[in-house]
């Protein structure tokens, strides 16, 4: 059973996380659903309840990564472990090009897949919100390393190593 996130837990993600999702990087106000803390390593694989294992996500990130910590690679068909926000810089894995999460290694490619940032109702979405100013790929002036660092939330219901052997806990 999945234990709950206490309070001041969730709000201390949430303020880390500047209330952007840390898998697309959407702004909390610019989506249907709120965001929620997300376990980066899920709770039936012994991730524990921390502000080390929580990340700010999005209702549809959280929803398509669910328990996933990795998947397979379609270039190498090797098994890769997914971004994790804790200890990841987004702009290592992913660029925004009009409007798409391009990934740029094999971490960024498994989760962008995985993730379906590209669905053409999100890449729209993302180009709407870049031209009025509420999107934006690079991290807040005061985000470190290990903070959210961009794939669009969509709106609503429609729309080193990088193996897992070499993934902390992985």
């Amino acid at each position: 059973m999945s234990q709950r996130v206490p309070a001041a837990l969730r709000r201390l993600v949430q303020a880390r996380g500047h209330y952007r999702c840390e898998y697309c990087l959407i702004l909390e106000g610019d989506v249907h659903f709120p965001h929620q803390p997300d376990h980066v390593v899920a709770q039936k694989h012994r991730g524990p309840t921390h502000e080390d294992n929580l990340a700010w996500a999005c209702y549809l990130c959280n929803l398509l990564k669910g328990s996933d910590i990795a998947s397979v690679d379609m270039e190498t068909g090797q098994i890769v472990r997914l971004v994790n926000p804790r200890v990841d810089h987004w702009p290592e894995h992913f660029r925004l090009q009009d409007g798409q999460i391009v990934p740029l290694t094999p971490v960024g490619r498994v989760t962008e897949y995985l993730l379906q940032f590209n669905q053409p109702q999100s890449v729209q979405e993302r180009r709407w919100l870049i031209e009025a100013g509420r999107y934006s790929s690079g991290p807040p002036a005061d985000t470190e390393r290990g903070s959210p660092g961009g794939h669009s939330g969509r709106s609503d219901m429609t729309g080193g190593d990088e193996s897992v052997a070499g993934h902390p806990g992985g």
